[in-house]
């Protein structure tokens, strides 16, 4: 260690990779420590039989903050031509036939805007602008920065910026504002799970998410998102970040007020004069720290949704479907209440499907197909005994029925092989509480700022946290900026 600080993180999540390079850059002796073989946690891949899945994000939004990140990481990104704007971010469709285009060819958006309401495609631009407009604020205000007092979030001056960030309504009820047509509301305000949250319950803040999407763009890594984890895996090797793989903590040891050591599941004792948590907040506090009121504390809080997810591997492709296809019901609303209220699963759910093989030949063997379906689920509850295997049946055929409806009748004879996650089998393989799978802790308008948990602990001093679970929230560009704010705050004191 020659007189080097030394640093332990526990998880080598994207938000646990980019710390440890941040760090190692700084001069400590950084050690990750990861539950599972691989890297990449929740942005994680899978390939078999030559067909790849992403497991978590499938499209790489907000490039100005990987930009800011990956510079200040010292990585090249974006140079690389690998990195592949799309032309139609994503296709919607509707119950009756009806289909929208998010498309940078801004002759076809108008068309089809004007096609389901004539004269929404001016509104539209209106609330692209007016979005992106909340998303630089936002950016400059509420998320890139680090809050070390109340009176930082909550003073008069802020109190004019959290009514220019649309807090004050819900982001349904923003869109109704520019749209008469129901379907043009549900295509620009669906995004909200994204971060797990109804546009029905959250602020019209959410409305930066389309904005940014189509004023920034949408981006698509050739050899899929993984490649954004393995960029940071490479980086942190050459800074000298040893990483250390099927080594589960069992908790922090404490002594005073400072944390020793970490305690593996097999004894092992790793001593540090940092120790930064990767792993989901309420989990941390819960299983690795002797803090049940705290424990208890982040238990009342709003978490996220979560979602069912099925990766098929195809012996046929199937063009109806672009890169990124989103089914939105007319039951939305229904469905929505379904997820976040009764904490199951509508019988005709919203999904989104990712074909990467439109942009990325590779992603499955040729003329196969890879198709991976997302979707929303209530998270797991304990007191509603959620039957997981009925509602995942129940799901499939859902599915399968609307796609037929696409034209796509024979697919299940060409369905290879088969694989599903459930919220419980998010929550046993990262750890994830309640198999919250876009974050854990939700983000209405006091789980958010300086009312999302801290990335340093109130009383361990030398405890900190990143991720999607504590400031500022979920979404690789939001964890990309917790590891810059995490570490920031470690370097400063």
């Amino acid at each position: 260690m020659t007189g080097k600080r030394s640093a332990v993180i526990i998880g080598a999540g994207i938000g646990g990779i980019a710390t440890s390079i941040y760090l190692a850059k700084n001069g400590y002796n950084v050690s990750v420590f990861e539950k599972n073989q691989t890297a990449g946690g929740r942005c994680g891949q899978l390939i078999r039989d030559g067909h790849r899945f992403d497991l978590g994000a499938t499209m790489l939004i907000m490039p100005g903050i990987y930009r800011e990140i990956f510079e200040s990481l010292g990585i090249p990104l974006f140079e690389d031509a690998n990195i592949k704007p799309l032309k139609n971010l994503y296709k919607i469709y509707f119950d009756n036939n009806d289909v929208l285009t998010f498309s940078t060819d801004k002759n076809l958006m108008k068309s089809e805007h004007e096609m389901l309401e004539p004269g929404s495609y001016a509104k539209a631009e209106k609330y692209i602008t007016d979005g992106y407009e909340i998303f630089q604020v936002g950016m400059n205000k509420l998320i890139d920065r680090n809050f070390d007092n109340l009176f930082q979030f909550t003073n008069f001056r802020n109190l004019g910026m959290l009514v220019k960030l649309k807090t004050y309504i819900s982001n349904f009820n923003y869109a109704r504002k520019f749209f008469r047509n129901q379907h043009l509301r549900m295509a620009y305000t669906f995004q909200n799970i994204y971060v797990g949250q109804s546009p029905f319950d959250s602020p019209a803040l959410f409305s930066m998410v389309p904005a940014a999407e189509l004023t920034e763009g949408s981006f698509f890594p050739v050899g899929g998102m993984y490649t954004i984890v393995e960029k940071l895996l490479a980086c942190a090797h050459s800074c000298g970040v040893q990483f250390h793989y099927n080594k589960p903590v069992k908790r922090i040891r404490l002594t005073g007020s400072k944390a020793e050591s970490i305690i593996l599941e097999d004894g092992s004792e790793i001593r540090a004069d940092i120790i930064v948590a990767n792993a989901d907040l309420p989990y941390v506090y819960r299983e690795l720290l002797p803090d049940a009121g705290k424990s208890r504390k982040l238990d009342r809080l709003k978490y996220s949704c979560s979602a069912i997810c099925f990766h098929w591997g195809l012996d046929k492709v199937y063009p109806q479907l672009g890169h990124h296809s989103v089914f939105l019901s007319d039951g939305f609303r229904e469905g929505l209440d379904s997820i976040f209220k009764d904490k199951s699963i509508s019988d005709t759910p919203s999904f989104y499907v990712h074909a990467p093989v439109r942009t990325d030949p590779a992603a499955a063997p040729e003329n196969h197909d890879t198709l991976s379906f997302i979707v929303g689920a209530g998270h797991v509850d304990k007191k509603k005994r959620q039957d997981w295997e009925v509602l995942k049946k129940k799901t499939r055929l859902a599915v399968i029925r609307r796609l037929k409806q696409l034209g796509m009748e024979d697919i299940e004879e060409h369905i290879k092989f088969e694989i599903c996650y459930t919220p419980e089998n998010w929550e046993s393989a990262c750890n994830i509480s309640r198999g919250s799978v876009f974050g854990s802790l939700a983000h209405n308008l006091l789980q958010m700022g300086y009312f999302r948990p801290h990335n340093q602990h109130s009383r361990y001093k030398n405890v900190y946290f990143v991720g999607g679970s504590t400031h500022p929230g979920n979404g690789i560009p939001n964890i990309l900026l917790s590891a810059k704010l995490t570490s920031e705050r470690i370097l400063n004191n």
